[in-house]
């Protein structure tokens, strides 16, 4: 293997460390050093600059992503908030922080997504694929996640690259929002663009299970979805969802 690559994987690692130090000192990081703002950007600088040839843009970037901390602690803290009310099991915030799979790996979603945005290289994908190693959560950098998103157990969930998701979605583990059927170009390949994954209202909670497939698929908000259903077309608002037949 590369060298470069080998280092890039530490690089991610380190991004992520500095990431969780940098939010939430109290729980991560090491005793003797408290993590800053600085330190994480010349972190992800670092991990930038395999991917990203301009030294400028990759400073940047950096910036940007810094000066986006709070923004996205304030995204963060949401969906804190919504596990904690979600899960009757969870007796305090500092559960959720320290032991959640979903929290982990939304938490590094909204890092990455922001990078997707800004059109970075591999970087993102990187990013959410330590998570799906590390929680067995699978989102792709480009879904765009509204606040107060809550993942319960969460093993085996895949969230497409064009998921748009409202805000005040709980969703449980086994849950697949993909892609219904791929385009295919006048070459004979899978085409690389346009909407190929479902749209999720707000309010709505998506039980153990179920897939969603689709980019002209929308679910209403305030819906509700059943376990080990499959749904291939749009859902009204103030729905509840049965798997009677397994299909809807």
């Amino acid at each position: 293997m590369n060298k470069n690559y080998i280092g890039m994987d530490q690089a991610v690692e380190q991004v992520i460390s500095d990431f969780f130090a940098l939010l939430f000192p109290a729980f991560f990081g090491s005793l003797d050093q408290k993590m800053t703002t600085s330190t994480f950007k010349h972190s992800l600088k670092y991990l930038l600059s395999f991917t990203v040839k301009s030294k400028d843009k990759c400073e940047i970037v950096a910036t940007t992503l810094s000066q986006n901390i709070t923004h996205i602690k304030q995204l963060i803290d949401t969906d804190i908030q919504a596990a904690y009310q979600g899960d009757p099991a969870a007796k305090s915030t500092e559960e959720i922080i320290l032991t959640y799979p979903g929290f982990k790996a939304i938490s590094i979603h909204r890092l990455a997504h922001e990078l997707y945005l800004l059109d970075i290289p591999i970087v993102p994908r990187m990013l959410s694929e330590k998570m799906h190693s590390l929680t067995g959560i699978d989102i792709h950098p480009g879904a765009q996640i509204g606040a107060y998103f809550f993942i319960d157990h969460g093993t085996g969930i895949v969230i497409g690259e064009t998921t748009v998701i409202g805000e005040h979605v709980r969703i449980y583990q086994n849950v697949t929002l993909g892609v219904r059927n791929f385009n295919i170009t006048e070459d004979g390949s899978l085409a690389k663009y346009g909407k190929r994954h479902p749209n999720i209202g707000d309010g709505v909670v998506i039980y153990a299970g179920a897939t969603i497939l689709g980019g002209d698929t929308f679910i209403g908000n305030n819906t509700t979805i059943g376990s080990g259903t499959w749904i291939t077309r749009s859902v009204p608002e103030n729905t509840v969802i049965v798997n009677k037949n397994s299909t809807y």
